[in-house]
């Protein structure tokens, strides 16, 4: 069955690149056809840094998806949250795009994993978040943490989100690259690893090592 994942982290820079490129390398693995997609690229023009990020960390290179704009549709030129760099850029996001390029990408992928922009609430509109394009369209949710300060509230935050809109999350990836302080670190891990369990028995828990021990 093909389907269309959505990669989101606890906040911006919860490493959502790197952990969307790591389980596009885990379900190829699986024998699966994966492409992954920007859901909103803002501090760009013209391409996205996020998806030549996941080319340069899955080996592929740039594909004929990223020059037909499949798999960014919407590229914001200012660094902000997308409503705020659609003012400024002057123009309406319409996320019927970003709909319509998963689907063109769906009749040829098995998976289209799709990396969000910031968090979940992070704001498209006033009045509308990525989370409602998430429940409106039906998207199993993957979650990217980590050990630095603040992650646990920010985690267990994003999962009560989570709960509340009755969305499926198929996993959370706990991203080691945070990993400074050894105590915390473990404490960390260790305590998601049980609120999971306990809360979100059928949801995959997945520490993603540093980049250097890939294996790529």
């Amino acid at each position: 069955m093909k389907e269309a994942i959505f990669i989101t982290g606890i906040d911006t820079d919860a490493g959502k690149t790197y952990a969307t490129a790591y389980y596009a390398l885990k379900l190829a693995a699986q024998g699966l056809s994966v492409i992954t997609q920007k859901f909103i690229q803002t501090g760009c023009v013209d391409s996205s840094e996020d998806i030549e990020a996941h080319r340069r960390l899955t080996g592929t290179g740039l594909l004929p998806e990223d020059r037909e704009h499949l798999t960014a549709p919407i590229i914001l030129s200012y660094p902000a949250s997308a409503q705020l760099a659609a003012r400024i850029d002057g123009c309406r996001i319409d996320t019927r795009l970003i709909s319509e390029a998963t689907a063109k990408l769906l009749c040829k992928y098995d998976r289209v994993l799709i990396e969000g922009a910031g968090g979940l609430m992070v704001p498209i509109t006033d009045d509308y978040f990525a989370i409602d394009y998430v429940t409106e369209n039906h998207l199993p949710v993957i979650l990217t943490t980590n050990s630095r300060l603040g992650s646990i509230n920010h985690t267990l935050l994003s999962l009560e989100a989570i709960r509340n809109r009755n969305l499926n999350l198929r996993a959370v990836i706990y991203n080691a690259y945070f990993d400074k302080d050894a105590e915390i670190s473990v404490d960390t891990r260790e305590f998601v690893g049980r609120y999971l369990a306990k809360h979100f028995p059928d949801t995959e828990y997945i520490v993603m090592p540093k980049y250097e021990d890939w294996g790529v």
